[in-house]
């Protein structure tokens, strides 16, 4: 039998950052499936990721991505992939929220390299 998921029905919800919210519905060593959310005016650190593949799909919002330096703005059903070693994070600059599908392959357990 198939699995539905849902934020209701995930394998876990999550905070991070400033009042982030995320929901894993896949996490296996070599994939995650994530939707995020980010309230207006929030913004992660830089980091980059060893291994690790990024494929950021937006659905709602507009997200402000920085990578390797270049800025980038993405609206809803527009999305971008992150190669390993790129430092990058996104932010949310907007007043309202940005929702995004997130996909890591492999998962990004254990591979995230702040930047200080």
């Amino acid at each position: 039998m198939n699995t539905v998921f849902s934020k209701g029905e995930c394998i876990e919800h999550y905070t991070w950052g400033d009042d982030c919210h995320g929901w894993t519905f896949v996490d296996t060593e070599a994939l995650s499936v994530k939707q995020e959310l980010m309230p207006p005016d929030t913004a992660e650190k830089i980091h980059y990721h060893e291994k690790s593949t990024q494929f950021f799909f937006i659905l709602k919002g507009r997200a402000k991505f920085t990578i390797d330096g270049a800025s980038i703005e993405l609206r809803e059903q527009q999305a971008i992939q992150i190669n390993p070693n790129q430092k990058h994070f996104i932010a949310n600059h907007q007043n309202t929220d940005l929702e995004f599908i997130l996909y890591s392959y492999p998962s990004t357990k254990n591979d995230r390299i702040e930047i200080k």
